[in-house]
């Protein structure tokens, strides 16, 4: 057997074995589509339960012919000037079929976010596509809009966020110290951001797709390498500047972890608290040693801090395993799904070893070191360009993984990915039907204003109901990349009122958000919790 073959032979054993001693909580994988013909490198949820997914342009032919011939010609393309295949796909969550959709520029490690109407709007990437603005209106019919020159500047590996006023904010991108404005400000759009100067790692990074966040009072919580500055983007201003997280590692590409704003609770009091959960990356010269084809151990810990107190520190927190180029995903719950991955190496082409096939729960409410929980493994390696989704019936979908240039299927340690799958949280579980809601009224789509009461009139078939353990949680469905899931964000509204209406029907009352500082205007998936199982969500538009 040649050493390349004996190499790869032992990773899948080692995969193996790792499956079969995980010691494992809950919940299930199902496959969904063998191949969905691309590798999902972007993800994003919409309003009619459509997942858009895409890749880069610049790659060669993916697996998925254009439909009626159409074909892509770009005389620029390095890889295939006449290209007849797809390179983004839309997927329809409760019919499990997807069709072929149309990117005319490179989207390579692009970024993006849902305006308050519903539309995606998708901006960068590289070479041709890295000033473009890209929009896909939710419609069973529509496709991929394209403005030339959109954006002042060139955004690649840049981070977007929603904001109160309805605008995104693009922050960064590489040899990009700046931010700017979609749809434009009427000032200067280009707004110099020193701090990303400042984190910059010469020749390798460490601060690329920054992790950024809407704090409650308005500013954005921005964090780039291993420290962060609370930002007042109005007057361009720093409000605070945080601690470097213990240890000084790096948690941004390519040194990739992950980071979530923590669900915000207690909306009614007049001081919201707001945390910021961090985990995983890649220790220092992870990058420059894995070129090098020495695959560093991956940062085992979590760091998380308190955004809002007056003396911020980290606490640090250890994980029950190692992992760079994880995901991290709000459920409806309040827990935390830490997913997708590798254990060893570094971002970068081929520059991951031993994937982390084991998905665990983070539960914020929990005391330290009783906050972990394993969960069953995948037999799929989701590494680098991998994607993660929470859709509206509480499953999170999978997909992608290609650490390679190209499309690449045989005699390589981790094949490109094309294939789909579902992870199930134990909530999901069948043995839970009788706790969990099922939501009557409002029908999805309703809308619902700041600081309202609203009532969901919910049927929950096991019995006398405790008020104390229901509750109202509200999801931003987030923009999905290399790990990073901008936009998200979980309000936990509680609940303000439980009626009992006989036949196990209960109308349960609760506040919606005071100000887009909050929730900025859009639309949110709501779900109802009872005894942390969660009923399947509905579309409300708030405004």
């Amino acid at each position: 057997m040649s050493a390349p073959i004996t190499f790869i032979f032992s990773v899948l054993l080692l995969q193996l074995l790792s499956a079969s001693l995980t010691s494992a909580a809950g919940g299930s994988w199902q496959l969904l589509q063998k191949s969905i013909g691309i590798s999902a490198m972007h993800m994003q949820l919409l309003k009619n339960d459509r997942v858009v997914m895409f890749d880069r342009t610049d790659a060669g032919p993916s697996n998925l012919k254009l439909p009626g011939g159409k074909c892509r010609n770009d005389p620029t393309d390095m890889a295939l000037q006449v290209d007849c295949t797809a390179h983004s796909v839309e997927y329809d969550v409760f019919a499990n079929k997807f069709r072929a959709l149309t990117i005319q520029t490179d989207t390579w490690c692009s970024s993006g976010s849902v305006m308050p109407d519903g539309n995606l709007v998708q901006t960068g990437g590289s070479k041709y596509g890295e000033r473009r603005i890209r929009v896909f209106s939710p419609c069973s019919t529509c496709d991929w809009n394209e403005i030339p020159n959109g954006l002042t500047a060139k955004r690649w590996y840049a981070a977007n966020h929603l904001l109160p006023d309805g605008r995104q904010i693009i922050v960064g991108g590489r040899g990009e110290f700046n931010y700017e404005f979609v749809p434009k400000n009427v000032v200067a759009n280009e707004i110099d951001l020193p701090f990303l100067s400042e984190t910059n790692d010469k020749g390798i990074e460490n601060n690329l797709y920054p992790f950024v966040f809407l704090n409650v009072d308005g500013n954005l919580f921005i964090f780039a390498n291993n420290r962060a500055i609370l930002f007042d983007y109005i007057n361009n201003q720093v409000v605070r500047t945080y601690p470097t997280i213990p240890g000084g590692d790096p948690r941004n590409y390519p040194s990739t972890g992950s980071a979530v704003l923590l669900p915000l609770k207690n909306l009614k009091a007049a001081a919201i608290q707001a945390e910021v959960l961090v985990c995983g990356g890649a220790p220092k010269g992870a990058y420059d040693s894995s070129l090098k084809g020495v695959f560093m151990k991956a940062l085992d810990t979590c760091a998380r801090i308190t955004i809002t107190d007056p003396n911020p520190q980290w606490v640090m927190e250890t994980m029950p395993m190692a992992r760079v180029m994880g995901d991290m995903i709000l459920l409806p719950d309040g827990d935390v799904l830490l997913i997708n991955g590798a254990g060893s190496g570094s971002a970068g082409w081929d520059q991951g070893r031993e994937p982390v096939l084991t998905p665990v729960l983070y539960r914020p409410d929990n005391g330290i070191g009783s906050r972990f929980e394993t969960q069953n493994p995948t037999t799929i390696p989701r590494m680098y360009h991998s994607t993660a989704a929470l859709v509206r019936d509480g499953r999170v979908l999978v997909s992608g993984s290609n650490p390679h240039e190209h499309y690449n299927f045989t005699g390589v340690l981790f094949p490109t990915e094309l294939s789909l799958e579902a992870f199930s949280p134990a909530y999901m579980d069948a043995k839970f039907d009788n706790l969990r809601p099922r939501i009557i009224a409002p029908k999805s789509m309703s809308e619902i204003r700041y600081m309202n009461k609203y009532t969901i009139q919910v049927m929950i078939p096991g019995g006398k109901v405790d008020e104390n353990s229901v509750s109202v949680t509200m999801f931003a469905p987030a923009f999905n990349t290399h790990s990073f899931s901008m936009n998200q964000r979980l309000l936990v509204l509680g609940n303000d009122n439980v009626t009992a209406l006989g036949n196990s029907t209960y109308n349960v009352e609760a506040t919606t958000p005071r100000s887009g500082n909050l929730a900025p205007s859009g639309f949110y998936l709501l779900f109802v919790v009872h005894q942390g199982i969660p009923s399947q969500g509905i579309w409300v538009r708030l405004f």
